[in-house]
């Protein structure tokens, strides 16, 4: 390895090991305080009676899991060393498990309030009865228990590998269960992508073309004493479509960047590559890791941005 290629090496494993030591202890504490916070505030009386509340609050939990469960171990081993799932591997196979479920999950919710919003937009009214808290409940934990036993292989073919003298790496299986594992999880970033996009413009056409009245007739409990009540539902549905917008849009800016390394990482895997691509490949997959796990952080933050509703049941729940 020439000095100026070793020199470019070093550069890019000190931007790894500051982003891992500095950044990614703030973005767990942002995303902890942050998705604590989300679950206080949806689980308030005003909130959690709409659907898109119940999908928010199963996927606040699945990010408070996967910030746990994912963001920390890597802070530990790649900005202190100090990674305890490399030394045992029940602990391997359980970390590996609960961040592929989770990682999964946090889409599927955001997918499911997708749906949910192109219901509540409807300008049919048997469509929009359909947007209910137990439908949203059902598919919940239909959807939870579906992908929990899809991902049951993490936790029985992960493993630990040495890469280097004293370097161990807990990983998928070599052979057919990574390259399955890199085929999943191309497919699983553009395939979210592809819904949160189709069914998010889906809802924006429904909601530019349905008139503000179908959704007052709709929410109504009576025909007069009701009306401010109705228009108040009508903004708090709105509000919370707003908030799902900006979740993916900061899902869609963030994933995508694991999203193509995981594209040049399947069109480059029969290449042969020097020792130099291999490690700035791999600080750069480490980086993409990092950027995927900050969509998993901010909801709360623009939420507070773009709800007014959001603010106000904020604060009520700190001022109490």
């Amino acid at each position: 390895m020439s000095a100026q290629a070793s020199s470019t090496v070093i550069t890019f494993k000190l931007v790894e090991k500051y982003l891992y030591q500095i950044g990614c202890p703030i973005l767990i504490i942002i995303g902890i305080f942050g998705s604590v916070t989300n679950l206080l505030v949806f689980t308030q009386r005003n909130l959690r009676k709409s659907p898109c509340s119940i999908y928010f609050i199963a996927n606040n939990l699945v990010n408070f899991c996967y910030i746990c469960s994912s963001l920390l171990p890597l802070t530990l081993g790649f900005g202190y060393k100090a990674d305890v799932t490399t030394s045992y591997l029940g602990l391997c196979r359980l970390r590996l498990y609960a961040v592929t479920l989770f990682n999964c999950l946090s889409a599927f919710y955001l997918v499911l309030a997708s749906i949910d919003r192109v219901l509540i937009t409807s300008r049919n009214a048997a469509t929009r009865q359909k947007s209910t808290c137990r439908c949203a409940c059902v598919c919940i934990l239909v959807g939870t228990i579906f992908w929990s036993l899809f991902h049951i292989h993490a936790l029985i073919l992960s493993t630990i590998s040495q890469i280097a003298p004293n370097t161990y790496l807990c990983y998928f299986q070599s052979g057919t269960h990574i390259i399955f594992m890199s085929y999943y999880s191309l497919c699983k970033e553009f395939g979210a992508l592809f819904l949160l996009t189709f069914f998010g413009l889906w809802s924006i056409r429904n909601l530019r073309h349905a008139q503000r009245l179908t959704y007052v007739e709709h929410f109504s409990k009576t025909k007069s004493a009701g009306a401010t009540g109705s228009r108040s539902k009508f903004t708090k549905e709105r509000q919370m479509m707003y908030m799902l917008f900006m979740d993916i849009s900061i899902y869609a800016l963030f994933s995508m960047t694991f999203a193509v390394f995981l594209t040049y990482q399947q069109i480059t895997q029969n290449q042969v590559k020097g020792s130099e691509q291999v490690v700035i490949e791999s600080v750069v997959r480490n980086i993409c890791l990092f950027s995927a796990g900050i969509p998993f952080c901010l909801s709360c933050y623009t939420n507070l941005l773009v709800s007014k509703t959001f603010r106000s049941e904020g604060k009520k729940v700190f001022c109490i």
